[in-house]
């Protein structure tokens, strides 16, 4: 059935993270940047520097093989959820991003991991960007760590992303931020 081409919207979207709710073990997602349901700083967002923030975790399971990293506010208007980032296929190794992640399709510098495009179709990170005024939204950082890797060519939107991980999230975790502007 035709639906968002005929004019007919989407359902919204479930988060990420509460979509593979029950799967695999808990992950500790951390950032220098900002603390667990604070405002995140004006250098991270789209009316300032644009920088990605610095993250890091805990807690990936043994079995993962590849993790990938989505940003998602609830809030925006549309798509519901807005997909501020997708990264995918970073080693499981790996137990931290810095900030500035550059917004190349490809990461040789992070074990070849791939990024994606955000719902406003830029490959790699999207800082908010809320309504000036609005009451300020939440953005979802939040890390999975899956049993394979992501047969996606770079450049997979969110939905994408959520489609290959399905049966294969061995671990989860977020960390949430806020930003509203003035």
């Amino acid at each position: 059935m035709c639906r968002h081409r005929c004019g007919i919207p989407e359902p919204p979207r479930l988060l990420a993270i509460e979509r593979f709710k029950q799967a695999g073990a808990a992950i500790t997602v951390t950032s220098r940047s900002f603390g667990v349901n604070n405002t995140i700083p004006d250098k991270h967002a789209d009316y300032g520097e644009k920088i990605s923030p610095e993250l890091s975790w805990t807690g990936v399971p043994p079995s993962a093989r590849s993790l990938v990293l989505l940003v998602e506010d609830p809030d925006a208007k549309e798509p519901k959820p807005f997909a501020h980032w997708v990264l995918y296929n970073l080693p499981a190794s790996f137990t931290a991003l810095p900030a500035a992640v550059p917004g190349t399709p490809r990461l040789p510098e992070f074990g070849g991991a791939l990024q994606g495009r955000n719902s406003k179709g830029i490959m790699g990170y999207f800082g908010p960007r809320p309504p000036k005024g609005a009451p300020a939204h939440r953005y979802h950082f939040q890390v999975f760590a899956v049993d394979i890797m992501l047969g996606l060519d770079p450049g997979a939107t969110a939905t994408a992303v959520l489609a290959a991980l399905e049966d294969h999230v061995v671990g989860r975790g977020e960390l949430m931020g806020l930003y509203g502007a003035l």
